[in-house]
């Protein structure tokens, strides 16, 4: 927003006062000019680096044969992932003087015609008026304005052609039209079915840009892998209000889940990784009977400080489950939060011991481990006053049975063997372990949390890192939303597009009714006059 300040009266002022106020306004011009200069300087440095990417991913691919060519695929694929984030933040980064001739000129890929071969859907939007609001005449056609938008449909493409009608007045010269439809991204082609298709194919199916642009080029349809990256960060900036809201969902549990996992970066520069932070948090109490509907919320770091779950769960009140991680210790402390934790971990301590030496001891504490989980099959979907009596009758003794054996067995092992280690893993977190038997609402242990990163890991193995910071927080938001549609049994994919062809216009003071559970999907395509 541009702020106009308003001079003060020059014939007032003395010729002091007049030389104060043009030193103060020199200084303020040379401050702007400094500040603009630096932008500029950062888009020409980009601008820069992207197109040394292209050059050197061209020079790879020419390179790309024999015994070397899994590490030029490796090289090439980093490259890409790098070269997809810095056009996938361009829109974000607009100079403040694009006639500037120390800027080069961006080369953007040339817009082509929609494919003749497509499908093709006609949706007319005839004038609401049906005579002149001028004079109340008769209105007469005059003429049309169509423009084209590139749909997905699951399966196909088709255009859907917009066909504005012009009608004139009869008797004066008022021409009346509706008015344009609005789209997800403004000057955009893309509709809401093809954003949703791009974002659920590169965060849920795992498929980064440059391949869906090779597996639609396929289908005859020509999409420049940098029109993709500008249509991602453009969706991804339309869906933050949303990605807060659920945010702001989560965090009003009374009981969280939480976890995270590594996820290589590329580090602006020196084509090197490193390694980042997605964090999950997770509201799901459908196993105590709660009705309440089940989300996650994805935040990325550039590391893993314990400071980053403090600033997480700073709105959040209540019980947190989540693995033995030192930062989290500091969310303990104030007494806000309250530790639980995962058995599932001291579980996989032993399992790990089993396969690798079939130790009669880890044999022994998987038998007893199991029988908990057996009670917990039992009572999942209960209210959490009658697991917390039927934890205490049953899951308690055998807990406290596990402890006395736990520590009895430490005592005739060796102070360096793996077993001891696993022994003190959980005697170490006793308490917090036992907490589910004095609160029905908390699960056994934090696999909740586990599930929700099962994407990410997937991801993870396909297109090895994240281009940037920039796109893991990307990455974040849109885990999110895809996360919690699963969580609620919907496609992601038709979640995705109900909510891009209404979010722009949508108040946002009523962005909650576009969460998962709120907006109805419809999974069927509009009836619409085809063409």
């Amino acid at each position: 927003m541009t702020l106009r300040v308003t001079l003060p009266d020059l014939d007032a002022l003395d010729h002091e006062a007049l030389k104060a106020l043009i030193c103060t306004q020199h200084e303020q011009l040379l401050s702007q000019a400094e500040e603009l200069l630096s932008k500029n300087e950062q888009l020409a440095s980009r601008e820069v680096e992207v197109e040394h990417l292209k050059l050197l991913i061209a020079k790879l691919r020419r390179m790309r044969f024999g015994r070397s060519s899994e590490k030029l695929d490796r090289k090439i694929d980093q490259l890409e992932l790098r070269l997809e984030e810095l056009q996938a933040s361009q829109p974000e980064s607009k100079t403040l003087a694009p006639d500037s001739s120390e800027i080069s000129t961006v080369t953007r890929p040339v817009r082509r015609p929609l494919p003749d071969h497509l499908p093709r859907e006609t949706r007319k939007y005839p004038p609401k008026q049906e005579t002149c609001l001028d004079c109340g005449g008769e209105l007469k056609h005059l003429g049309e304005d169509v423009s084209e938008i590139l749909e997905y449909m699951p399966e196909h493409f088709k255009v859907i052609r917009q066909v504005r009608p012009k009608s004139a007045c009869a008797r004066c010269e008022r021409i009346v039209q509706a008015q344009a439809p609005s789209r997800p991204i403004e000057r955009s082609f893309a509709g809401p079915g093809l954003l949703a298709h791009v974002l659920v194919s590169k965060y849920c199916d795992h498929l980064p840009l440059y391949r869906q642009s090779e597996i639609y080029a396929r289908e005859g349809v020509e999409l420049d892998r940098s029109t993709l990256a500008g249509w991602v960060g453009g969706a991804s900036r339309l869906l933050e209000p949303l990605v807060e809201a659920l945010h702001r969902h989560v965090m009003a549990a009374e009981k969280l889940h939480g976890d995270d996992t590594p996820i290589p970066v590329l580090a602006p520069g020196n084509g090197k990784t490193k390694t980042a932070r997605l964090w999950t948090y997770v509201r799901d109490d459908r196993p105590a009977g709660d009705r309440t509907p089940p989300a996650v919320w994805f935040a990325y770091t550039s590391d893993r400080k314990g400071e980053h779950p403090q600033e997480h769960l700073r709105m959040f009140t209540g019980t947190l489950q989540a693995d033995g991680y030192a930062g989290y210790d500091q969310v303990y402390t104030s007494g806000r939060i309250q530790e639980a934790a995962c058995i599932a971990h001291v579980r996989r301590k032993f399992y790990d011991l089993f396969v690798a030496h079939k130790s009669p001891v880890a044999a022994e504490a998987l038998k007893r481990i199991e029988a908990l989980y057996a009670i917990e099959k039992e009572i999942r979907g209960r209210q959490p006053e009658e697991r917390r009596q039927i934890r205490n009758e049953r899951s308690r003794p055998l807990m406290e049975s596990l402890k006395q054996w736990l520590e009895e067995t430490l005592r005739k092992l060796s102070e360096k063997s793996l077993t001891t280690k696993a022994i003190r893993y959980a005697l170490g977190r006793w308490d917090a372990l036992m907490r589910f038997c004095d609160d029905g609402r908390i699960e056994i242990d934090n696999n909740a949390a586990e599930r929700s990163l099962r994407a990410v890991v997937l991801g993870r193995k396909n297109y090895l890192f994240a281009g940037s910071d920039a796109g893991g927080e990307r990455a974040a938001a849109i885990y999110s939303l895809i996360g919690s549609a699963k969580l609620n049994d919907i496609d992601p994919e038709a979640y995705l597009r109900n909510v891009l062809s209404c979010i722009a216009e949508h108040p946002i003071n009523r962005i909650e009714e576009l969460l998962p559970w709120n907006l109805a999907t419809n999974t069927e395509p509009e009836r619409s006059q085809v063409a």
